[in-house]
Order: structure tokens, then sequence, then C-alpha cells
């Protein structure tokens, strides 16, 4: 057989393509997209593990793996494997594999919107995962999908909780290795900012307010909006021009030029091919655009065709332009980017024009003012959207809506920002108006005008008038017709463009001719006028812009065509008037030409790049044609408007200079030359002209060639310097130096232009020269006078000449002048001005440089010092305090830099003069400061780029004072506590967190050795100094962030792989500085018990072990300084209690604590045995608490109480007076959730039992909350009295409130004299005693719960509890709450002790079942007469023994009697304390059994019975207004024998001969039962006169049919048993209660019979499903056995005899029933007994009022509980003990639970599965399948089959060994 062999290096990495589940535990399991790391290979299978988890190795098939390129390094057990991906990919790859498993909880706990987002992330990453693989993306498109890539994962990464990663420029993950701290923490920062703007975009899009979109537009300078015409919906008739343009209607002016459609008459667009195509962007729109108030999308439709539509002449002129109407739209909100949305379709409603002579600039302004219009269906389908940039920027970014082929419509003018490129030439011309004379007509004329463009040959310029965009060029443009108008007013405008070098030649000619509406005639109509106007005026500039008073000229036709007859003549009539002033002559007749009376208008717009309408500009761009202008025009310059220089900008810069060298013997012109140049620079920089930069850049390297220039320009700034206090030079300085980067630009490159021809002529001049400028700039600096304005702007602007100035200018030499410079800026003056400039300094050249360094880093740190310490109102500045941070954090980042020589020095000399500056600094800096982050961060990078000799030598530093290096370490350890602790950066900057705690962890290492080295010797020694040394590094360890557990395993290996461990580095540093105290140990002990204590509890288990034996050293050594170690013992105890229940600690923990230190004390000579019982003790409470800790996350309270008590049990038991009310505490906060007030008070009792009425000082461990505010014991007591009384009022518990109460009252009667106090508390008093008589409180259920089989807690396992039900619980419910709380339990059948296989057995078993309270009367009570309603309070209160009896037979069954062999076996349970108390439960400590004989049954049964007559009779006598239907039902179900045979079963069963022979041991009973149903005889007839008084004519026959049979059973009764008269009559009773008693009752059976179950001794019944009135018979049954199915057999028999009684009740009975009916009273149907062991509960269920029974009820006793016949109880019977459980010791508490009644239904039927009865349904487990669905059938790829070999076993061990193979699976 062969053997695996190693793979090669191209198989070792690989990716799963089919999920494959293993069939062996030799075989891994793998899910598609699971890598692998391929490790041997053999025959077909591969084996190896997943990357996901590599601890499981196995084997599986090659054929279900693709390979992948990796990289792989290492050997055997160290190989590893990396893919070579691109970054980004494998980024991607764990991301997608990260929020998968959060995925799919997402899925689980049902978050549905998170799961839908991060279910569209994650297929957006995989589509550009592929897309990024696929390897055809050009670099731009790759760039931008990397950026978006990063951006999703960010945004992710932030919504589900994840860390933050932080990245470079390019999107790659940055290595904080390789990143300074600076960078690092920007990085954060930005990339915290970029989520977060990602966050509130996405929020704004929930509420559809995209609240960004205005911002983004306004970062934009320009913008365009897109147009997107769907259709035209008019009836034209004819062919017509749709032309849309935006307009502004508070101006009444066109904004942008028209965008021109051609519509068919057949309403198509006459180009086809545009169909569904019409698009447009009306581009170069800006913020003055957007900021206006209003702007309209206005669309004018001009059709095209004849004079009139409904023209009837034959043959009609055709091509006409006419108005026909408008479509206006407000555009505003689009404009202004509130409103975007591409695909929504606008409806712009038509307006037609009223006659064909309205003119349609009117008609669009009657639209916009009005509120609507009545288009008829008619108007325009279109599409808008703004679209940030410019035209270039807009097609590349959307695509999908502008291409080549969408038309653009430019703004009419300039955009308001200029780009060098955009070459332009348009100018806009607009026919305004017109008046013209009818002439010779006899109506006016429909004027056409004709607009064409001619040059001075008479040559027309064809194709240079545009209509609009998308339309083509045309030689002539026809305005429109106005029908038979004087004074037209067109307002059209179109675009005229001429080639540059044909503008100053041509001029625009516009003719004007009648059109008719025939065609005959209107071919015979000519030119009538004519009118021009040339582009270029006289002076060589263009025509200007505005409007034209054209001169109409009038001559023949064929004259009008010829150029030269007009050219000459004056165009406009302001040039006419001009003529007619110098000439004086009129030039109304002009030769051959005439002018007109009629007028013309016209307005034009000219934007060109290359022609000018500034004649100053012109003259100095020609200035040598006259010199003598030239002063003039130079400033004259300065008040051109920008856009006119900046076209020119070349040619006026070459200009200037030329003047400058030409007059370069003479200073004339340099100063103008000078301030010339600095306004040009100050146009470049302003914000519409940014743009020209890089042209003004580009024409100082490549143009520019004035060599000499430097010379004059540094002169000229020098002098402006020198003389800046001089009237009017101050602001001319100013401009000059925010001007003076690009100034020294030329100065540097006029120097370089002269070395390159001369060499290094004059280069002492040179530099002289430059630093006399720099000395008058310092002078002027230093001086007094108010130069601010200069001052600040030579800070602000001066560094930026370093870079150009170090060119020709020695690097040292101009360091020192900056230096200089900033030391002649006074220390109080332009503060923030020179820390920007010092910022400045930084970013440049000069700052790389260490020679440079040297020289302005000591100026530097002397400035942050003296700012950071020395002015106290720096701090308050927030701004200043940034520019001092910033500074020096710049300075690091360049100190951290590989390429700026050596470094050492200069952070030596940053740590000297800033390090404790700093520190301080961030200590007085709140953590709610904004600047917190960044001084930690730069205070981080100075500690993190100081090198070991650096920490010595600060130490040596501070030395000269010992107590400042005290003092020095002091306020580092504190800084650094509070920092982890508060820690300042997100815990999502995990990045930045992990590298400040590496560079504090190396800090703090270093300064240990300091204390070890200085500070241990006897005379050095500082115990705090040591002290918070100590604090420090165990915070250090205890931080979230170091905490790797809480982690994912992906995010913790990342932590190990880059920074280890670092909780075990400095656990073993405070191991090893422990150990090193020696004899200064016992100084720490108690305080570092704590800290130490935190530090062992961490889990890693080398830490724990290492560290649990510092415990034993403090065990030990204050054993031998006190000969005991109390005080370690209290200190550990007390935190640990704290520790455990914040979430530390662990069974290994325990373990481990317990094993150490056993170890350890064991050892020792005097600790062996009292550290023993330490540990034991210490073992046993972290025992304790960890159930605690474990059950306070249950949602189930009762566990969270039942494991409060174990532990305060504990505590009280090891005399911890303060953990024991601590907890108290915590179980009372428990009481009150729950609604538990009564065991809230018997909790807080506890607490108060422990204080005395004493003036004793109270301990501040006995207020345990913020409530109490006492200074004594009294006081405190006092205040916790008040308390309990509340809450036993709210409790209803009034009997213990007042006897707490009267302990409070001696107080204020006899101790304090507080009687005003005692007055009101004796008024609660008498208002508790009224509650106790006059209100009637629900009684609670009782059941008994046990928890069998190991599957419960220790505190529950194979242990029987009594519980107390809530107010109206029935069992079913009390069980499936039991049930919920326990899923897996199964609800055991029996109510018998289980067997040992079910306690040993692994599951949990649940018995319940329901048990009666035994009454403990209070002595107090004995032999008095005493209300029952004040004895019933003691019936379910204060109670300590439950029993419970349940029905046996012995012997065969009689079928005549059943009664003569049904035994009752009856168990009592006794619990540790008292109900109610401290718990709503107790555990039951023993229990004992006994069984009762048939006779003694029904003697119980009789007194039972008796007892309800005589309660119910004492009922109605005490309050006449009770209803009379229950006593109805009690008599009748006893006189009636038509009910029940009565008590003639005892007869046959008892009063036979037979039977006293056979027992003649119970003939003394027997006596006793005759007895008992003689004595009913007299409650019947007290009952019976009662009913009769109270009894209503409808149930008159019924009671007369009762009192028959009453008197038949009288007569029986006193022949056989004798005469029974009661002592005292019932009247003697009447008024004993209040009559106000508030009382509700629960109806019995109407046919239920009397039972012979038998009876508690409180006289209530105690099997369980009695109701407490009428108890179900036990009917006799033929058969003698105790099996279950026997009696539910003998059951269903008794079901029907029950139905036959029905049938054969009396006509009185049925009336009786309609009577109870029309009561509204329900009537029970006769109820079968089920004798099983679990007998259900047969009470239907009470009503939510509070109830009472009215066998529970008022009932008096007379007589002591010991006495005979008139014993509520049984006779005390000879009873046989079965079982008894051996008592549990337990600590005392007494208790209760809120007193409810419960009424029990029916039996529920019978179920065939055991664990659904009282169960709560189960919910199916939501899985996400983690294989994904199966592709459809075409598409579907099958895994391909298995090798067909047998997998073979792993290699054994020794082959493995010798193949250098890590280790395999086992053989």
């Amino acid at each position: 057989m062969t053997r695996w062999v190693p793979t090669k290096k191209e198989e070792k990495y690989g990716v799963s393509i089919y999920n494959y589940d293993a069939k062996g535990p030799e075989e891994l399991s793998l899910q598609i997209g699971e890598t692998v790391h391929i490790l041997e290979t053999h025959e077909g299978w591969y084996r190896g593990y997943s990357l996901r988890k590599k601890s499981k190795k196995g084997i599986f098939p090659s054929s279900y793996i693709e390979h992948k390129d990796a990289q792989v390094e290492g050997k055997g057990q160290h190989e590893t494997v990396t893919p070579t991906e691109v970054p980004l990919v494998q980024e991607v790859t764990t991301t997608l594999r990260e929020w998968s498993a959060i995925w799919k909880q997402l899925f689980i706990h049902d978050n549905r919107e998170t799961f839908n987002r991060v279910r569209s992330m994650m297929y957006d990453l995989i589509e550009w995962r592929s897309q990024i693989l696929s390897g055809t993306l050009p670099q731009d498109e790759l760039k931008e999908l990397k950026q978006k890539i990063t951006s999703r994962i960010d945004y992710g990464n932030r919504i589900l909780g994840l860390d933050l990663v932080v990245r470079d420029d390019d999107g790659n993950t940055l290595d904080p290795e390789q990143t300074s701290t600076i960078s690092l923490f920007r990085a954060h920062e930005k990339a915290a900012k970029q989520v977060e703007e990602r966050l509130q975009e996405e929020q704004s899009q929930k509420q559809n307010i995209d609240v960004n979109r205005q911002d983004k537009f306004a970062a934009i300078p320009s913008f365009a909006v897109y147009v997107n015409l769907k259709n035209v919906v008019c009836k034209i008739g004819e062919d017509a021009e749709v032309l849309m343009s935006l307009y502004d209607p508070v101006e009444c002016k066109f904004i942008s030029e028209n965008y021109l459609v051609r519509w068919s008459s057949s309403g198509l667009p006459k180009d086809i091919d545009k169909l569904h195509n019409l698009r447009a962007v009306l581009t170069d729109l800006g913020s003055k655009d957007s900021a206006r108030e209003k702007i309209t999308f206005v669309c004018q439709i001009i059709r095209v065709g004849r004079m009139e539509l409904r023209e009837n002449t034959k043959k009609p002129t055709s091509g006409l332009r006419r108005p026909f109407g408008v479509a206006v739209m407000d555009v505003t909100d689009i404009l202004k980017g509130k409103v975007d949305d591409e695909d929504k379709q606008h409806f712009i409603p038509f307006q037609p024009v009223a006659g064909e002579n309205d003119f349609l600039q009117t008609v669009i302004n009657k639209v916009i003012a009005a509120k609507e219009v009545n288009h008829k269906g008619q108007g325009l389908w279109v599409t808008l959207k703004r679209l940030p940039g410019d035209v270039t920027q807009i097609r590349k970014d959307f695509p999908h809506l502008v291409d080549r082929t969408t038309a653009v419509a430019r703004k009419m003018g300039f955009p308001e920002i200029i780009m060098p490129g955009d070459v332009r030439n348009d100018i806009y011309v607009t026919l305004v108006q017109g008046d013209f004379d009818k002439g010779n007509k006899t109506t006016h004329k429909n004027v056409e005008v004709t607009l064409s463009v001619y040059d001075e040959d008479g040559k027309r310029l064809e194709g240079v008038i545009y209509a609009g965009a998308g339309d083509e060029g045309i030689s002539e443009y026809r305005s429109v017709i106005y029908y038979q108008v004087k004074q037209p007013r067109w307002f059209e405008t179109v675009k005229v463009a001429i080639p540059i070098e044909e503008v100053n030649r041509s001029h625009l000619r516009f003719t004007f001719r009648h059109r008719s509406s025939q065609e005959s005639k209107d071919k015979s109509e000519k030119i009538f006028a004519l009118a021009f106007v040339k582009l270029m005026r006289y002076d060589g500039t263009t025509l200007r812009d505005g409007e034209h008073d054209l001169i109409v000229y009038k001559a023949e036709a064929k004259k009008l065509e010829d150029v030269a007859t007009y050219l000459n003549l004056p165009c406009t009539k302001l040039e006419l008037e001009e003529r007619h002033s110098s000439s004086g002559k009129s030039m109304q007749n002009l030769g051959i030409c005439a002018i007109s009376k009629d007028s013309f208008q016209i307005s034009t717009l000219v934007c060109s790049t290359k022609l000018t309408q500034n004649v100053d500009l012109l003259g100095l761009l020609k200035w040598r044609s006259n010199t003598s202008m030239l002063q003039q025009n130079l400033k004259q310059l300065m008040k051109v408007d920008g856009e006119e220089v900046v076209k020119f900008l070349q040619d006026t810069l070459d200009a200037l200079f030329n003047i400058m060298m030409e007059n370069s013997e003479c200073d004339t012109f340099d100063t103008l030359v000078f301030d010339a140049l600095v306004f040009i620079i100050g146009l470049i920089a302003d914000r519409k002209f940014q743009h020209f930069n890089p042209v003004l850049e580009t024409y100082i390297r490549k143009h520019f060639s004035a060599t000499l220039a430097y010379i004059k320009l540094t002169k000229v700034l020098k002098n402006y310097v020198d003389n800046a206090e001089k009237p009017g030079v101050i602001d001319q300085l100013c401009r000059a130096l925010k001007a003076v980067e690009y100034i020294f630009k030329f100065i540097v490159r006029s120097r370089i232009l002269f070395i390159q021809l001369y060499e290094n002529k004059g280069g002492a001049e040179f530099v002289e020269s430059i630093v006399q400028l720099f000395q008058s700039v310092s002078v002027m600096m230093n001086s007094t006078s108010d130069l601010r304005n200069a001052k600040e702007a030579a800070l602000m602007f001066l560094p930026m000449i370093i870079n150009d100035l170090k060119q020709v200018f020695e690097a040292k030499e101009l360091s020192i002048l900056f230096t200089d410079f900033i030391h002649n800026v006074p220390m109080d003056r332009l503060v923030q001005n020179k820390l920007t400039c010092l910022i400045d300094i930084i970013h440049s050249d000069l700052f790389t440089q260490h020679d440079c360094r040297e020289i302005l880093l000591p100026m530097m740190t002397e400035q942050l010092k003296f700012y950071m310490e020395s002015q106290e109102e720096l701090r308050l500045c927030c701004s200043l305090l940034r520019l001092c941070c910033s500074l020096l954090s710049d300075i690091l980042e360049v100190l951290y830099r590989n390429d700026v020589g050596p470094t050492h020095r200069h952070v030596q000399l940053i740590m000297e003069k800033l390090l404790r500056t700093v520190n301080r600094t961030v200590i007085g800096l709140g953590r709610d400061s904004e600047l917190i982050g960044n001084f930690v961060a730069t205070m981080t990078a100075i500690l993190r780029q100081m090198e070991d000799y650096h920490y010595g030598h600060l130490i040596k530093t501070f030395w000269k004072m010992r107590s400042d290096v005290v003092d020095f370490l002091m306020e580092t350890f504190i800084m650094f506590k509070d920092l982890i602790g508060k820690n300042v950066y997100p815990s999502d900057w995990i990045i930045m967190n992990m590298m400040q705690n590496k560079v504090f962890l190396r800090a703090i290492n270093q300064y240990a050795d300091v204390l070890n080295k200085r500070f241990l010797d006897q005379a050095n020694f500082e115990l705090q100094l040591w002290n918070n040394y100590f604090h420090l590094a165990v915070a250090f360890l205890t931080q979230d962030s170091l905490q790797l557990e809480t982690f994912s395993s992906a995010k913790r290996a990342k932590i190990l792989n880059k920074y280890a461990d670092m909780r075990r580095q400095i656990g073993f540093e405070i191991r090893d500085m422990w150990y090193n105290l020696g004899q200064h140990k016992i100084k720490f002990i108690p305080e570092m018990v704590g800290p130490i204590l935190e530090m062992t509890l961490i889990p890693e288990t080398e830490l724990r072990k290492a560290t649990i034996p510092i415990f034993f050293d403090m065990m030990q050594c204050e054993f031998h300084s006190t000969r005991s170690f109390q005080m370690f013992e209290n200190a550990i105890i007390t935190k640990l209690d704290h520790e455990v229940e914040g979430g530390r600690g662990d069974e290994q923990y325990k373990v481990l604590f317990e094993k150490i230190l056993l170890e350890h004390c064991r050892k020792h000579k005097y600790l062996a045995k009292s550290g023993e019982a330490f540990v034991t003790l210490v073992y046993r409470l972290m025992e304790r608490l960890l159930d605690y800790r474990t059950i306070m996350h249950d949602e189930n309270k009762e566990n969270r109480m039942s494991c409060t008590v174990n532990v305060l049990n504990f505590y009280k038991e090891i005399e911890r007076e303060e953990m024991y009310i601590r907890y108290l505490y915590k179980l009372c906060e428990l009481h009150k959730e729950c609604d538990n007030y009564t065991e809230a008070a018997y909790t807080l009792l506890l607490h108060a039992k422990l204080l005395k009425w004493s003036e004793e000082p109270c301990a501040a461990h006995l207020t345990q909350r913020d409530g109490y505010q006492a200074t004594t014991q009294g006081q405190l007591k006092e205040q916790l009295c008040h308390e309990i009384i509340n809450y036993f009022d709210k409790g209803k518990m009034w009997e213990e409130a007042i006897a707490l109460g009267k302990e409070l009252a001696e107080q204020y009667e006899n101790e304090m004299f507080d009687y005003e106090q005692l007055s009101s508390l004796l008024r609660k008093h008498a208002l508790f005693y009224e509650n106790i008589v006059r209100v009637i409180r629900p009684k609670p259920d009782y059941f008994a719960v046990g928890y069998f089989g190991q599957g419960f807690p220790t505190f529950l396992r194979n242990k029987v509890f009594m519980y107390r039900g809530k107010e109206y619980e029935r069992r079913e419910d009390f069980e499936a709450r039991l049930l919920t709380q326990f899923p897996n339990a199964e609800k055991m059948k029996t109510t018998s002790p289980p067997s040992d296989d079910i306690k040993n057995s692994a599951g949990q078993y649940i018995q319940c079942f329901t048990v009666k309270p035994v009454l403990e009367l209070p002595p107090k009570f004995y032999n008095k007469p005493v209300s029952d309603q004040i004895l019933s309070f003691y019936t379910v209160n204060e109670v300590q023994r439950f029993q419970y009896s349940r029905p046996i037979r012995k012997g065969e069954k009689d079928p005549d009697n059943e009664f003569s062999n049904m035994w009752i076996e009856r168990t009592t349970y006794v619990i540790a304390y008292k109900l109610p108390g401290i718990l709503r439960w107790f555990e039951v400590i023993s229990s004992s059994t006994i069984e009762i004989s048939p006779l003694e049954n029904a003697i119980e049964t009789m007194q039972l019975t008796n007892e309800k007559i005589n309660t119910m009779v004492k009922q109605h006598l005490n309050d006449l207004s009770l209803p009379i239907n229950p006593l109805s039902l009690l008599l009748n179900g006893i006189v009636d024998p038509a009910v029940m045979g009565g008590f003639a079963n005892y007869e046959k069963a008892f009063f036979t001969e037979k039977y006293m022979q056979e027992h003649l041991q119970d003939l003394d009973k027997i006596e006793k039962l005759k007895d008992l149903i003689a004595w009913q005889i007299p409650y019947l007839a007290e009952g019976i006169k009662i009913h009769g008084e109270k009894v209503t004519e409808a149930l008159r026959p019924f009671h007369e049919r009762m009192e028959v049979c009453f008197k038949q059973l009288k007569e029986k009764v006193e022949k056989q048993y004798g005469v029974r008269t009661l002592v005292s009559g019932m009247d003697d009773q009447k008024g004993s209660r209040p009559k106000s008693m508030i009382r509700s009752f629960t109806m019995p059976s109407s046919s239920r019979p009397l039972s012979v179950v038998s009876v508690s001794s409180d006289g209530t019944p105690s099997r369980p499903g009695s109701d407490g009135f009428i108890l179900e018979p036990l009917l006799p049954k033929k058969a003698h056995s105790r099996s279950q199915d026997k009696l539910d057999r003998d059951d269903v028999e008794k079901e029907k005899k029950d139905k036959k009684k029905e049938k054969r009740n009396s006509k009185h009975q049925e009336i009786f029933d309609k009577e109870l009916k029309a009561a509204e009273i329900p009537l029970q149907q006769p109820e079968a007994v089920i004798l099983s062991e679990t007998i259900s509960p047969l009470r239907p269920q009470r009503p939510k009022s509070q109830v009472v029974s009215a066998i529970s009820g008022d009932r008096r006793m007379s007589t002591s509980p010991s006495t005979g016949a008139s014993q509520p109880g049984p006779p005390v019977v000879a009873a046989k003990i079965k079982l008894t459980f051996p008592p549990v010791p337990n600590p005392e508490f007494n208790g209760m639970a809120s007193p409810e009644i419960t009424n029990v239904p029916p039996p529920l039927p019978v179920k065939v599965c055991t664990s659904d009865y009282g169960n709560i349904m189960e919910n199916q487990e939501l899985m996400i399948p983690t294989t994904p669905p199966p592709p459809p059938p075409h598409s579907r790829h099958l895994p391909p089959p298995l090798p067909s070999k047998t997998p073979p076993p792993p290699p054994p061990k020794a082959a493995r060994k010798q193949a250098s193979l890590d280790t395999g699976l086992a053989p």
C-alpha cells in the first residue's frame, strides 16, 4: 500500500467548490467556499485542515478542491499558507466570512431590516469582487470600484458593530507597525467621519430626504440641468419648433440658450432618429443661479406654416413662424437640489396664445403669475434632474444620461469658474422689439426680421447662426411674425458663433419685410428697411454688452443688399448722435439710404475668451503703440474685469515684464508693474479663476524670461515693507504679501534664468537683498504700530516661499531667517497666526533637513512650552490648543519618517521640553473635550518614538530633584490609569487602542525598572508610588480591549499574531514586582488584595498559575506580622463577591485557586489548618457565587431568588454582615419587581433585626441604599420599620404590620416621645384592624413540587419544596409555569415518592400536586370566641405543615357499600420555615404518612358537614343581604334523599352487627359518629328556618318539599340516635359581625353529594380537587383493587349512576333550577372523581375579584382544639407511620407570598403524550441552510464522484515523522 506524500507547493492551498459531509471521524466536512491548507495527498484524497478551524485535521476528496496560488512559508508543523490574491480581494473574502456568521444570527433573531441590508451589501461585495478578479477593468474604473468596496465594508462593519478599518489614500489597509501614531490617529478620524456621513446619508434616505445633496452640490462650483423631452401633447396641425430654456421671472430674462426640437405635424420629431432620445443638458450654472429667488423652465412652441391656421385662401404662404403657445414649470427646487428624481415625468401644462398677436414673452409672464392653467390635457412630458459638475465631468459621471449625442445648451454668459481650456467665441443676439409705420398699407405690417452675418466685402458667413442647441447652424434667422402689429416684441435670442479671425470684419445685418398670408402677394413683398451693427468698435474693442437702439434705414431693396451702401453709416442712434455733435450737420438723409422713423432694438452679450470689450486692457497689450498712455493703462488695469484679464493672462504678463525689462535703467514703472502683477495674482487666487493657477505656473516655468526681474521685484517688495507705516501703503502691502508666493516664484525663476546665463554672478547681492527683506519684515513684526493686517498676512503667506526660495538660497540660512522672524513676533500677540506659520514651516521641505531642524526645533519647542504652560487662557481657547497639538503632531510626524536624517537628538529634545507638559495637558482636559484624542495620540507618539536610552535620560533629567521624579511618575501612573479605565477612543478603533496599549506597556515596564532601581530600598521607598504602579498595571491588564475571550476567533488570532497576549506580559511583571517588595509587602495588605484578585481572575491559564500564589504570599506576610490573615480574608471575600457578580471567574479558576493554595498551605508549618479552612471557605463561596451569577442571567426570577438566598445564607453562616445585608437588598429588589410585597417586607425585616433601638453610630455597610439617611442605628431601624409596614400593607399582611407597628409605637411612646408620629402610626393601626375584619383576602393554594433527576441544578436536585401560589392561580397554570422554566422536564403522573432510578437519572422529572396547609392557631385565640374572618388568616399564613390525602382501598370492594373499605392515606410535610417568608417557597425537611380508617373518615366528613351548616347559618344571621342560593344548595344536598343517600351509607357500612362485632375497638368511634348525625338535626333546623324566612315565592314549593324531607329525616334520626338541643340559640350571635362585610361566594354543584374523604384539622378538605363546600362521593365498586385502571373504570360507572340520579330529581328540584337560572347563577353538572394518585382539581375558576369561601368563612371557635365533639379537626386516631424524610439543616427564616384563592376547573382530558399536559408549544428553530439552494437543472453542477477506492487510513506516526509532517490523525 502506498503512503501519504506531502503535497507540492502549487497544491498547498485550495477552495472547496462543493459541499462535502464527512462519512467518518477521520474525514473533514467542507462547505462551498471554504479554504483549506492541504498537507498530504494519496490516491484522490487530500489530508489537511480548514483555515476556519485549524485544530481539526481530516481527509477529503481532491476532486472537491480547486487550487489557488498561495505563498508557503515554514515546514512541517510550522508550515503556513498565505493567498497571493490582491489585498483588497482578500479583505473582501474575510469580510464576507465574518459577515455571514452575523447575518445568520440576524435571521435567527428576526432582525429583518438589518438582515436585508447586510444581504444587499454582501451581494454587492460578491459582485464587485468578481469584477476585480476578472482583470478586465481599466485603471480609473478599478480605482473607483476599490473606493466603493472599502466604503461599503466600512459602513457594514459599523452597522454590525465590528471594528473600524483604517486605510491609506489608495484604500489599502494600514499596517500599524509601518505607520506613525499621528497618521494612524488621523486615519481613524477620517474613516470614522466617512462612516458617519454614510450613516447619515442612509438615515436621510429612510426619511426620503437627502440632507447632504445640497451640501454636495455646494461643494461643486458648477452644475447643469438634464432635460429629457418625452412627448408633446398639443393639437398644432402644422410643423412646429419647440424651444426650451431656463427663465428668471424676477429679472424677466432668459438664463440659458434654447434647446430646439423640431416637431412635425404628425406628432413626432422631424428627425425620427431622435425619437425617445430628445435629451439636453443646460450647463454652466452656478451658485448664483441656484440662489435666484425663482427659476422656471419655459417651453415656447412656434408654429411653422400658414399665417392663419383657418385660412381658406387657395394658396397660402407657407414657412411662416407664428406664435402658438407656451408651457411653464417652476424648477426652483430642482435647481436648489431639494428634489431629485430622474425617473419622474413632469407634466407641464400648455397655454396657447389668446390671439395670433399675443407676444410669447407676455404669455410667459401671465402663466407665471397665474395660479393654474386651463390646459385641457395639452402639455409636455419631461424629466428633469440636477447634475453636478461641468459638461466634461457630467459625461464621465452620468454616461447613462449624457453622451456625445446629447444636446448642450450653455448658460448665456461665463460660468462662475472659467476653465483655462474653455475656448468660446459666442455672441448672443436678442431681437427685443420694434416700431414700424404702416406706410402705404391700410393696416399695420406683418413684420418679419431676418438676421444674417456679412463681412466687409458683402459676403455672407454661412452656418454661423444657431437658433438653439440640438440644431445645426443656419445662415439666416427669421423671426416670429406677429399679425398686423405696429410694435412687435420678440425677445428671441440666437447665438452667433463667428471664427475669431472674421470678427473684426463682420457685422450683423437685420432686414425687415412684410409677409402676406397669400403666396402670390407675398412674393411681391420686398425688404422695406435695413439695420446693422458692427461687431468690432472703432477702438478695437468688441461690441458692448447690452441693448442697442439701431437705426432703421430705407432704400431700394437692391441697394440695401449692397454692403457698401450702408457700411460706413452710423449703425446705432448713439453713434449717430456722436457724429452729429462732432460735425454739427444733420444726418437725417445720408446719400442713398434714408433714416426711417421706424425703430428697432436688440441686445447683445459677448462670451468670448479671445475678444475684449475693455479699452484699457487693449491699450496695455498694445503699449508700444502709445507709450505716453502707459502709466495710465497700468493704473487702469486694476479696474478691468477679471474675466477679461484671465482671458489674456499670458499676453498681459508678457506686456508687464516687457515694460519692466525695457525700462530696467529706471524705476519709473517698477511699482506700477509690481502692483499690476499683484492684482493679477490676486485674481488667480479668486475662486472663480482658481483653475488658472496651473496656467500661471506653466507661464512661470516655460514662458517667463525676465532675467533681471528678481532685482526689481525684491526691491519694490522691500520698499513696501519699509514704508508700511506711511499712509496708503498698508493696503497695497497686504495685497503684496497675499501674493508673495507667486511673486517669489517669479523672483526665483528670474534668478535661476540669470544664473543659467551668467553663472553665479550677483549671488552675494541677491542673498543680501533677501536677508535685508527678511530683516525689514522682522522689524515690521516687532513694531508697535497698528499693522495687524500686514503682520497677519506675513505670518500666513511668508512660509509659502520656502520651497521655491530654497532653490536659490542656502537652507540653513533660510532657517535662521525664519527663526529670527518668529522671535520678532511678540509672545503675547498674533499667537494663532504664529502657530499656523510654524505649522506651515514644518510642512515645507526646510524641516525635513537635519541641519535646519537643529535651528528650527528649539525655537518651536520653546514656543510650544510657553503657550501650553504659561497661558491659562490658552486652555480656554480650543482653537489655539488645537493649533499647539497640530504643531507638535506635525513635528512628530516628520521625525517618524526615514528620509529626514537622524532624529534621535530631536526626539530627546521634545521629550525633555514637552513630554511632561503634554502629560499635564492630557490630565487637565476633560473626557468631553474634543481635543483629548489628539493630545493622547501626540503623547503616545512621543512615547513610541522614544528609545530605551531616552527613558533613562528622562529620569536623569529629573533626578536633580528626587521629588520631581516622584511627581512625574505619579502623574504618569495616574494619567495612564485614567486613560486605560476611560478610553478616549471608541471601542471599534481597535488598531489605535492596541497601538496605545503596546506603547503604554513598554512605558510601564520602563518606569517599573526605575521603581526597582531607585525606590525599593528602605531609605527611598515610596509607598504611594508603588501603590499607584500596581493599580495601574492591574487596570492595564483588566481593560476590556485586552480581553481576548470576548472577541471572535478571527479577531483574536489577528491580535495575538500582531501584539501577542499583553496580559501575560504585564501579569508576569506584576508578579515579579510583588516579590521584589520583600519586607514592604505588608504595607500593601489588604489594599492590594482586590487588584491582585482582578488579575488572577483573567481567564488565561498560565497567568492564573503564575499569580494565584501571590495570595499565599499575602497570607504568609500578614500571618508573620499579626499571627493571622484576617484582613486578607475579609478583603478577598468582599472583592470576590463583586468580581464574580461582575462576570469574572469560572469553574477552572475555582479549581485552580483551591489546588494551588492548598498545596502551599499544607507545606507551611503554621498555615496548614487555618489556610485549608480559608481555602475551603472561599471554594464554597465561589460555588454559590458562580451559581448565583449563572442564574442572574435567567429570566426566571424565582431561580434568581433561590440563588440569592443561598448566597446570603452563606454570608450569614460565616458572619459577613456587610455582604449578608447586600444580598438581602438584592432579594428585596427581586421581590418588588414581582410585586411580592409580603416577601419584600420579611426580607427587610431581617435587616431591621440586626439593628438596635439605640444611638450607636450606623456603620456604612448597614445602609445599603441611597434612600436611607441615618446616622444612628435607631434612626435607620425606624426608617426600615416604616418601609416594612408599607410593604406588609401592600401585601395585605395587616397582622404582621400591626405587630411591627406595636414595637415602633413603643419607641414613639416611651423612648422618643414623638406623639405626632405615634398618632399617625395608631391611625394606621386602626385602618389595619378594620381591614382585617372587613376586607376579604384571597387565599392562595399551596403546591408540593419535587425536582428529581441529576439534570436539575444542585440547589433543586432531588428536593421537594412547598410553593405558595399566586392569587387565583390554578394548579394547571402553576404546572405550566414550572414546565416553562424547565422545558425538557417530564411531569410525573404519580404522587408517590420517586424511585432511586429516577433520582439518579440524567433527566429532569417534576412532581406537582396541591396540598393543604395545617392550621397552627396562635395560643391567644384558644378558648375564646373569635370571628372566622380573623381566624381565616391563619389557615393559609404562618403555616409550616402541609397535608396531602389520597383514597386507597383495602380488601375486596363491597358492591353494596363502598365506604366499608375506603381508607385515606395522609402525608404530612414539614418545611424549614413558615410561609410566607423571604421566599414564596421553602424546602421540605421532613414528611410522615398515616392511614385513616373508613370510620374515622366518616367522622371527619360529618364534622365538616356540621361545620358547614353552622357557618352558613351564622353568616345569614349576621348579614340578611346574603343571597339564599348557596344555603338552598347546601340544605337540599343533605335533606333530599333524591339527591343523595345522606348518611344512610354510613349506617349500612358501620352500624351493622357484623361490623361492630368485627371491630370491637371502634365502638366508641361508632358512638361518636352517631352523635354527630344526631347533632346535625338542630343545625339543619336552624338552616331550614332561615331559608323559610328568606325564600322567594318562586322557590316556595321547593322549600316546602325540603321541609317535608327534613321532617322525615328528623323523625328518623331522633328515633334512632336521640334528640339534641342547642344549649344557646344562634340568635345570640346576631350582630357580632359588621354587616358591611365585603363578600362573595362560590356556587357549589347543585347535585353534588357528601363525600367520605377526610378533612384537615382546620376543617377544610385536604383531598386535591375538593372545593370546600360538598365533597364528592367515593362510590362503591365491585372490585377491591388499588390499580389505576380499575379505579378509572369505577369512575365511569359512577358517572352513569350520577346521570340516573339527575333523571330522578323531583319536580321541586326542577323549579329550583329554573329559579337559579333566572338569578344568573351557573349550575354545575355532576362531576366524576378520578381516584388516581394525582387527582385533578374540580373547582370552577374563581372570579378575579376577592372572594370568600362559604366553608372557610366566618366561623367562631369556642373551645380548645383539644376538646371533644365540637373540635373542628378530626379526633385523634391510631395512625400508622409509613414514611419519614430526614430533616435537612437550613438557617431560620419566616416567610409568605401574596395570598390568593383558587377555583380549579374539571380535569383535563387524558392525553396520550405525557409531555403535552401543561406544557407550552415549542417554536421551531429558524435555521439558515448552510448550503445554498440548488441551481436550476440546466445550470446545476453536481459534485464529482468520490474516489473509487476506500480512503486509506492516515499514515502511522512513525511514517509521518519521517516525512517531516505535522501531527496527523490518530490511527
